[in-house]
């Protein structure tokens, strides 16, 4: 069983001590492609920079979070298109609207987040999304710039059924992560993963965030790694009615067409 982590943000200094046992524990647990998310400058580098140490096993986004966004500027678009035209590197983001921590000011985030899915557009890239408690304000935004957008994925998906029919109307992919198995605030996406066609579905850890909650025996640290993926896909493939095989070989077929990546 072959899986593709298409959320890793393995950058993270929670990683610095042990990265390479990370990936091997990731491929013996079956997740052979990992796509390393860049939310700033920084981040993105360093994804970029993992990704031409591990060609052909992991790749990279590049893009300002709205966490960000207060300080996105010119230089900004610079690096962002200087990076995208790197074949490691197959989507613009991480990007977007998070009005729930307001890091950045409303205004700041919507305008980044218009100015990289302007510059998805004139690249022909896709985009790797972030939404929370924004939801009309992104899907305004996000509307005026998809003709030009070849495709995006809403990363981490923890919405409800409007917000999964919205996105699923403005034709983006949808990502779940181990969000899924939390009881207290992700119960609900197992009512919605038979509502998610087949072909639009993508999974992700998040890595080193969102543990899954009901792993057994309960991992003594707090950081979420890929190789959770594995269990992760047995939890969607559960409320999919589905065999994990198939799910893990359709989610895998639809991040390489969404991401461009080799068979």
């Amino acid at each position: 069983m072959q899986l593709t982590d298409i959320g890793v943000n393995l950058a993270h200094d929670s990683f610095d001590h042990d990265r390479q046992q990370v990936l091997e524990r990731a491929r013996a647990a079956g997740v052979t492609t990992m796509v390393v998310t860049g939310s700033c400058r920084e981040s993105s580098l360093q994804a970029l920079q993992l990704a031409r140490t591990h060609q052909g096993e992991l790749y990279a986004t590049a893009g300002v979070h709205p966490h960000h966004a207060d300080d996105f500027a010119d230089a900004d678009l610079a690096w962002i298109r200087t990076l995208a035209d790197e074949p490691e590197v197959r989507a613009i983001g991480e990007c977007g609207l998070d009005f729930f921590r307001n890091f950045s000011s409303p205004a700041a985030q919507e305008e980044a987040f218009h100015r990289q899915l302007a510059l998805a557009g004139e690249l022909q890239m896709p985009v790797f999304l972030h939404q929370r408690d924004a939801h009309d304000r992104f899907c305004a935004i996000l509307g005026q710039h998809l003709t030009g957008i070849p495709r995006g994925v809403a990363h981490c998906f923890t919405g409800g059924m409007q917000e999964l029919e919205d996105y699923l109307a403005l034709g983006l992919w949808i990502g779940i992560t181990g969000w899924i198995c939390d009881e207290r605030r992700g119960a609900h996406l197992a009512e919605l993963i038979s509502h998610i066609p087949a072909d639009r579905l993508m999974l992700e850890t998040d890595s080193p965030y969102l543990l899954p909650r009901d792993l057994r025996p309960r991992p003594k640290s707090r950081r979420n790694e890929p190789h959770y993926l594995a269990h992760i896909v047995k939890v969607v493939a559960s409320a999919a009615g589905r065999p994990p095989a198939v799910v893990a070989a359709e989610t895998t077929a639809n991040a390489r067409l969404f991401f461009g990546l080799p068979d």
